[in-house]
């Protein structure tokens, strides 16, 4: 099972053009039948003009053949591709290794999600997936992630976790409770040896977005 997270970074001011594109003519085109799309949101803090969107793979092979018949469908080819093409300033990806997997949608709406970004050392994302599960059992009596997992493609030292709240305050109050919580503060004191950088964006589910 492979993960994808893809980026596109929009011209400003086209933000909601692409999304009306996305939600009446991309996301009926596509549906769950070229991968499984677990989530659609806009950056809200970090970068802006953004749009990322999750997608899950039975493997690299399978991410290959779905996308080669992608391309030859024409409700995407012609009837999508041509409309968003100039709207997009940048594209990014990466292909990653599940070490917590996702958490499918529970019903609830009006969330907000939490994706961070690490870059380590060499095999520190390995290092990081390892403490975690360690210790996520204790880090999730005050929060729950949502999905967490190791750089593949283009960059192999990534760790990367979601996180979901119901708003920046409970985000606020999770993360102060849990910086008390003594096997939580052991997990953190193994992470400054293994970092080059870190980067936090809070993203925001569209009306099409799974997990919202």
């Amino acid at each position: 099972m492979v993960y994808e997270f893809r980026c596109y970074t929009l011209k400003p001011g086209k933000m909601p053009e692409y999304l009306k594109a996305a939600e009446t003519i991309g996301r009926p085109a596509r549906g769950q039948n070229f991968g499984e799309n677990h989530g659609y949101w806009t950056a809200e803090f970090g970068a802006l003009n953004q749009i990322w969107h999750l997608w899950k793979y039975e493997s690299l092979d399978e991410r290959t053949r779905l996308r080669g018949e992608l391309a030859k469908h024409k409700p995407w080819t012609e009837g999508y591709v041509p409309v968003i093409r100039p709207l997009i300033e940048r594209q990014d990806l990466r292909i990653m290794n599940a070490v917590v997997d996702i958490k499918p949608s529970d019903g609830t709406t009006g969330n907000v999600y939490e994706l961070r970004i690490y870059r380590t050392q060499m095999g520190g994302a390995q290092a990081y997936g390892k403490d975690f599960k360690e210790v996520q059992e204790a880090r999730e009596k005050y929060s729950p992630i949502w999905g967490a997992w190791t750089g593949e493609v283009p960059e192999p030292n990534e760790w990367i976790h979601l996180w979901r709240y119901k708003n920046l305050q409970e985000r606020f109050e999770a993360r102060a409770a849990a910086m008390k919580d003594p096997a939580w503060q052991a997990y953190l004191a193994k992470g400054p040896a293994k970092l080059a950088a870190m980067h936090s964006t809070l993203l925001l589910p569209t009306n099409y977005s799974p997990l919202k």
